[in-house]
């Protein structure tokens, strides 16, 4: 069985979650190599998440890669699609996507991203789903090879970062 999460396994409800929860969520927190709870302030240093780092990044930009804004494109549509569990509003327009590169590897032709990205707070009990999720883009993506993801809580997340379209949804305008 396929460790990816399939696009249909994007939980919605309270159930789903709990069921993605069921499936997914002690995958990570058993192979955490400081053995730090899921929510530990601990395992964050320095204003990047530790657990999410890798230690070599799947992707790569060569030389000579050039960008890729259509392809930026089809991952920001998937961000969209991947919604804060406890707020009515997909990551994207939540603000917490900082940065996407993308780009096309000269040797390959595939493309490969970078997403830079943030929580609404560094103590999100649902941190490693919502990675979990954005890592998951490639599977969803015809032709991107990889996403390597980099978590950040510096600068910190605040509502000026929502879109008007989030601030609508959540009652704020």
């Amino acid at each position: 069985m396929s460790d990816d999460i399939k696009y249909d396994e994007i939980p919605t409800t309270p159930e789903a979650l709990a069921a993605w929860e069921a499936k997914y969520g002690k995958k990570s927190q058993e192979s955490d190599t400081d053995n730090a709870p899921v929510d530990s302030i601990e395992s964050r240093i320095g204003g990047v998440d530790t657990r999410f780092e890798s230690s070599e990044s799947k992707c790569h930009k060569p030389e000579g890669a050039v960008e890729d804004e259509a392809l930026k494109e089809k991952v920001i549509e998937q961000l969209k699609t991947i919604y804060d569990p406890e707020l009515p509003v997909d990551i994207y327009n939540l603000g917490l996507i900082y940065d996407i590169d993308c780009w096309r590897n000269p040797e390959t032709n595939l493309g490969e991203c970078k997403v830079t990205m943030t929580l609404t707070s560094a103590t999100c009990s649902m941190s490693e789903m919502i990675v979990d999720l954005v890592r998951s883009i490639p599977s969803r993506t015809d032709d991107l090879e990889c996403l390597d993801v980099n978590l950040v809580f510096d600068p910190p997340w605040s509502q000026e970062k929502m879109s008007d379209e989030a601030k609508l949804a959540m009652g704020m305008l």
